[in-house]
């Protein structure tokens, strides 16, 4: 061979070494979650470090194995549609729709390919998400917990609270696709307890001081919430108010209670946020959403905080008490 015919074999070999070794050096690529979410990262801390766990459980760690990328509607429904899409468009392998109908429903808007895993609170099949709950078919599972279905729940426990009370007050978000259903099993458990029943809506925060003052103007002696995101988010901020104005209050989220709020009855988040992550890592990893039926978290939990009963002059009767799955003293 001659010289220039070595020369020329080695430098193929070198640039094909270098290939090789450029090419080993490149991190993998890394299939792409795309994360719907209706508020800000700080509001849904607990809830996005419980999917993580779920992910992990498939064996997925963020940025190891998967890069996700996120979307937030700071509290304001009307954007969720625009921000779904946008994540369509940046061709994420898998959608999730975390929080509640309004994300679900804007994700199930913005793509008919792409698998969307979703959580939400209220029942998918009445809320037309899917069209079975063993087989959902479509690109669309997830999870469910009984958050919605238990508002009546929350009104009879207010009841036992103050058993002589004419009317209670119940604060909804008018602009949650399930507020009708809920108002409506409400308006209905009401009646059968004797109640009339006050309606405050409040879809931004600036109306929250409302739902705190107008009950003691119409004789209302207690608080209940309707299921909604926008109201679990806000705990915080709901249960300053709550004692601030001295009026009891009773939520979907434990976060209430746990922020000093008097009580708290709905699903466990954790479970639900948690099991949608592991459903996400199945759906990155290859399977399908039409064979993956839509877990059911049937898990409802009753808080109640004694210190708060305590500076709301009130007093939790023992059939709370006893039913309360933690007790806050």
């Amino acid at each position: 061979m001659r010289r220039r015919d070595i020369l020329g074999a080695s430098a193929g070999a070198l640039v094909g070494s270098l290939v090789a070794r450029a090419a080993r050096a490149q991190p993998p690529t890394r299939p792409a979650l795309g994360y719907l979410g209706s508020e800000t990262p700080e509001r849904v801390a607990s809830r996005l470090e419980a999917f993580r766990a779920g992910l992990a459980e498939a064996g997925l760690v963020e940025g190891r194995d998967v890069a996700i990328a996120y979307r937030w509607a700071e509290g304001r429904y009307e954007r969720l549609p625009a921000l779904a899409k946008d994540l369509v468009r940046s061709g994420v392998a898998v959608l999730v729709a975390p929080g509640g109908a309004p994300v679900v429903l804007a994700a199930k808007a913005a793509t008919e390919t792409i698998p969307i895993v979703f959580e939400m609170g209220g029942d998918p099949v009445a809320l037309g998400v899917v069209d079975d709950l063993a087989r959902p078919r479509g690109n669309l599972t997830g999870v469910s917990s009984l958050s919605v279905e238990v508002s009546n729940k929350r009104l009879e426990f207010m009841r036992e609270l103050f058993p002589a009370a004419v009317s209670l007050a119940v604060a909804v978000n008018p602009t949650s696709p399930t507020a009708g259903s809920q108002l409506a099993g409400l308006r209905s458990a009401a009646e059968s307890l004797g109640l009339r029943l006050h309606v405050l809506e409040a879809s931004r925060e600036d109306a929250f001081e409302a739902l705190f003052t107008e009950p003691h103007r119409l004789g209302a002696p207690g608080l209940v919430f309707t299921s909604d995101p926008f109201f679990a988010y806000r705990s915080a901020q709901l249960a300053m108010l709550a004692d601030r104005h001295g009026l009891p209050a009773i939520t979907q989220s434990r976060d209430f209670p746990q922020a000093g709020g008097l009580m708290s009855y709905g699903g466990d988040f954790t479970q639900t946020h948690r099991q949608a992550g592991a459903y996400a890592g199945r759906l990155l990893r290859g399977e399908k959403p039409r064979d993956l039926p839509v877990q059911l978290v049937t898990k409802v939990e009753l808080f109640a905080n004694l210190l708060a009963a305590a500076r709301l002059g009130v007093t939790l009767p023992p059939s709370i008490l006893s039913s309360a799955d933690v007790v806050i003293e």
